[in-house]
């Protein structure tokens, strides 16, 4: 590589690279020249015919991907809210003082109606009005923790084609390329690593950014999604929820307190049994951490496209980098989050509907409009699943609200709403297809005096709590004190 100082800035060296790119490579090479390959690697991207501004833009990237501290993994959370919040913005508009009224109030009465129909309580919730742009920016951290173990197995599948390449059968003669024979080309792999995860998280990051930005579009609700991405408010998104009415025969403010009864009943399911929205983020990231990352797929892409264009290597990318057959551990996390979603909307689907029966005359159709919605998905969702690889979904819907329904008829609302006092006694896949069944258990716990499951649940994590604070030497108390 020329060392000439006298090279023009951005001119191409002896080897074809801008001396600035060239310098940052060598530095990384402990002062080495780059073999003659990886040279042809980095002219293949197009860095040798960078004009000076390009080259400059590239110098200062590159020195941010190395610098101490930097971002190098995962989702970019502000860079992605700020590309979601820019690609919502030309169909949105700003939340006034009469759309934040209008879901105060949908929500306090909603919360009203709810209070007489379940026990389960979530003090202190209030409404609020989102455009799509707030909904992103309050969203974004959460969608971003379901996507980090994509970005990982992502960062780790190019690490390994590249360190595969040089190490591996097909490995290059080093005398050939003039380097001294055993020379340790790991070493220029494992430098390469912070830029390698640099790369994997601005594609992760403008994936996740789009997939974000489509579902504002779409999401009427906060939470509608299933999955607990807003918490204290029922959250609304007023110009969603106007297009969405335009399609019904259902006057506008009926449409928004039947979605305000249910956002107001998911938000009070989660507030009021913490362990469910935990769950169900974590089948989420379980089934992400599995997926399998296509290498063929990212080479042919790189191969087709201009490789200069970013933006085009991400188009190329989209959805296509993922293996589509699932693992094992892949097909129980889904059947454990598919299970989960059917019952949080089953749950919902009941409540919401026993809410609003007694106050808003298109109930039942409503009730059958937001199903069929659910049941059958959207563009937007389509577009998180080819992101992450699954559909948030609640597949079993009408079993799970049938399920609560039959629950409520036979051991009254606090009987239907018991079951989720704990993880272990709620219903599981088989109940849903034996619904008869387990409301028959419930009640004969119920009814019989005896001990139920969840009481020994209980009793074994008391009892698990108490020796693990005596096997820790603390505790002077005898069982009686307690």
């Amino acid at each position: 590589m020329s060392n000439d100082p006298s090279t023009p800035s951005g001119s191409p060296g002896d080897d074809g690279l801008p001396p600035e790119i060239a310098r940052i490579f060598r530095d990384l090479n402990g002062g080495r020249d780059l073999p003659p390959q990886v040279v042809e690697q980095l002219k293949a991207m197009g860095i040798a015919d960078a004009d000076p501004g390009q080259v400059a833009a590239m110098t200062s990237q590159i020195k941010s991907m190395f610098t101490p501290g930097a971002m190098t993994k995962g989702v970019d959370v502000a860079s992605a809210t700020t590309a979601a919040r820019e690609a919502a913005e030309d169909d949105d508009h700003e939340m006034g003082e009469r759309e934040r009224g209008l879901a105060e109030q949908a929500a306090h009465v909603a919360s009203m109606w709810l209070d007489r129909v379940t026990d389960l309580e979530a003090p202190g919730l209030t409404g609020a009005a989102l455009s799509r742009s707030e909904w992103i920016e309050e969203t974004m951290p959460v969608w971003a923790s379901l996507v980090d173990p994509v970005a990982d197995g992502l960062s780790a599948a190019i690490r390994d084609s590249f360190t595969s390449r040089l190490q591996g059968p097909d490995a290059p003669d080093l005398q050939a390329l003039g380097l001294p024979a055993g020379m340790d080309l790991s070493m220029l792999t494992q430098q390469l690593a912070p830029f390698v995860d640099t790369m994997a998280s601005s594609l992760i990051t403008g994936q996740t950014a789009e997939a974000v930005g489509a579902l504002s579009s779409d999401t009427l609700t906060a939470t509608e999604a299933g999955v607990p991405l807003l918490s204290g408010r029922v959250g609304l998104l007023p110009g969603n929820v106007a297009a969405f009415a335009e399609g019904l025969d259902v006057p506008l403010d009926e449409v928004w307190l039947h979605l305000a009864a249910r956002e107001a009943a998911r938000t009070r399911l989660f507030t009021a049994v913490p362990w469910i929205g935990p769950q169900i983020l974590a089948a989420i990231q379980s089934y992400a951490r599995g997926m399998a990352i296509d290498t063929d797929a990212i080479d042919a892409a790189v191969r087709e496209v201009d490789p200069s264009d970013p933006s085009a290597i991400q188009e190329a990318l989209t959805g296509g980098f993922l293996n589509p057959t699932p693992t094992a551990a892949q097909r129980a996390a889904l059947a454990q989050l598919e299970t989960w979603l059917a019952l949080v909307e089953g749950w919902v689907d009941h409540v919401a509907a026993s809410a609003t029966a007694d106050h808003l005359p298109h109930t039942a159709a409503m009730t059958e409009t937001i199903r069929r919605r659910r049941a059958t998905g959207g563009p937007a969702e389509r577009t998180f699943s080819g992101l992450v690889g699954l559909e948030l979904r609640p597949r079993r819907l009408r079993d799970a609200a049938n399920l609560f329904a039959a629950l409520e008829e036979r051991v009254g609302a606090s009987g239907r709403d018991g079951v989720w006092a704990h993880p272990d006694v709620a219903p599981t896949a088989a109940d849903l297809d034996d619904v008869l069944g387990f409301v028959e258990r419930v009640a004969a716990d119920e009814g019989s005096g005896e001990r139920s499951d969840l009481d020994d649940v209980l009793e074994s994590i008391l009892r698990e709590a108490d020796e693990g604070g005596s096997a820790a030497g603390g505790s002077d108390s005898s069982p009686g004190d307690r």
